[in-house]
């Protein structure tokens, strides 16, 4: 096993992987902003280190520094987290270079799933099942675009190849408006992300986001986990999150599962993934896989009995998966709600010091974060602070749960978005399960 880690992240990620480390025997070591020197798992690592200014580009972005950390404190690996640098390449190759280990994918994976084109080139080949589109990078020949889009069908959706976070997407309706559109979206891709390629596919119009999460050995092994439905989204971010996803059957989960893993098998893929999907129709269309481990890994945590954080670090350490497929049994029901320092109505956040914090508890109830009374929640990162999951033994009791933690939970000093929960749990639809990703912009009016 690893004998210590740096964990170069923040906030409830880094906390979820300081206790797997602990219950691993793994010393870790924390790197912190200077806004972050009371986090939790700072003051409860075995060392810490700060590696710069609040500002993300000076320190959690600082590849640099970061490799400084684990050179100074002797650690052997490094593990992202999601979000800052787990889905960079760059990184996970300097990090290997430096003679550490990188606790996910290695480069080339990390590379070849990182733009959308390559992508689904890779998972066409491997069998998974994919969205009808343009097989390639959009050219500048007008006449050839028009004639892909009448191919694929109207409407179409141009998608940035480096894109991601809901971010260089444009919908086309008719002929008149593409041209230009394909125009706007390879510029804006190449101010966003650098890469002004962009691609065409069909454009589903009521769609569920399904995703499925695997574990991979790179050694020849891998594993999915089941299903988890993430269609409650604002402006393509997530809002809740449930395994496994309503109206799914086992054999369908078999089925689409069985692809991910074949998928991962023959690209050789390392740790934790989740392939995403649009799922209408009874089918599934492949749009993205992530590399790193989900904000939402704790639902397929509660209902399959894994600790998937564990596992990364398993595999890091060189280990052959010890899971098998007939291992992995998905039972009961887990919802998660995000629970952001934001205004419930406006949505915009909400820095500054909590002064009561209650959690909520009870069976069935887990509460990951790194907030307490007295923290003061900087203003410079994301506004998420923590994740409400609760677990029953079936959908019902998931929800009935969750609406009573909500009720529970006490976080003053700041504004949360938890009213919205509430709203979300109380809303027949919801309850009905199935709802499509554009249900909550719908209910919230933005549509």
């Amino acid at each position: 096993m690893l004998d210590k880690v740096v964990i170069a992240n923040r906030g409830e990620i880094a906390l979820r992987i300081l206790r797997a480390c602990k219950e691993l025997g793994i010393k870790t070591v924390a790197v912190h902003s200077v806004a972050d020197r009371d986090l939790k798992h700072v003051l409860l690592a075995d060392e810490s280190i700060c590696i710069g200014k609040a500002s993300a580009t000076e320190s959690y972005l600082n590849i640099p520094r970061i490799i400084a950390a684990a050179e100074v404190t002797d650690a052997i690996a490094i593990h992202p987290g999601y979000g800052f640098l787990a889905e960079n390449a760059e990184f996970a190759e300097q990090v290997e270079r430096s003679g550490f280990i990188f606790i996910g994918p290695r480069a080339e994976s990390i590379r070849l799933m990182g733009d959308k084109v390559s992508a689904i080139r890779a998972m066409k080949k491997t069998g998974v099942p994919c969205v009808p589109g343009s097989d390639g990078v959009l050219g500048d020949d007008a006449e050839k675009n028009l004639s892909i889009a009448k191919r694929i069908g109207y409407p179409v959706i141009i998608k940035a190849s480096g894109g991601g976070g809901g971010k260089g997407m444009r919908v086309v309706r008719e002929d008149k408006d593409l041209v230009q559109s394909i125009q706007l979206t390879q510029s804006e891709a190449g101010l966003a992300f650098n890469n002004s390629e962009v691609y065409m596919e069909k454009f589903l119009e009521n769609p569920r986001h399904v995703e499925i999460q695997i574990l991979s050995d790179g050694q020849g092994h891998a594993v999915h986990l089941g299903e988890r439905d993430c269609s409650m989204q604002r402006r393509h971010q997530k809002v809740v999150e449930e395994a496994p996803a309503p109206g799914i059957t086992e054999d369908v989960r078999q089925f689409i599962g069985d692809r991910c893993v074949r998928a991962c098998i023959d690209i050789a893929y390392r740790g934790a993934g989740t392939f995403e999907f649009l799922y209408e129709n009874g089918e599934f269309y492949f749009i993205e896989m992530n590399t790193r481990i989900q904000v939402e890994h704790p639902v397929t945590e509660m209902v399959t009995g894994v600790d998937l954080i564990k596992e990364q670090l398993r595999i890091a350490a060189g280990q052959p998966l010890s899971l098998t497929q007939d291992n992995i049994k998905v039972t009961g029901h887990s919802i998660e709600c995000r629970i952001n320092a934001e205004d419930a109505k406006t949505f915009i956040p909400s820095p500054g010091r909590i002064t009561r914090f209650h959690p909520p508890g009870g069976l069935g109830i887990r509460w990951d974060s790194h907030i307490y009374a007295g923290y003061s929640v900087p203003p410079n990162y994301d506004s998420m602070i923590g994740k409400l999951i609760t677990y029953g033994e079936s959908r019902g009791v998931a929800i009935a749960r969750m609406r009573h933690a909500l009720n529970e939970i006490v976080v003053e000093g700041i504004k949360t978005n938890i009213e919205l929960h509430k709203e979300i749990m109380a809303d027949e639809n919801f309850q009905n399960g199935g709802s499509n990703i554009h249900y909550l912009e719908k209910k919230l009016g933005m549509q």
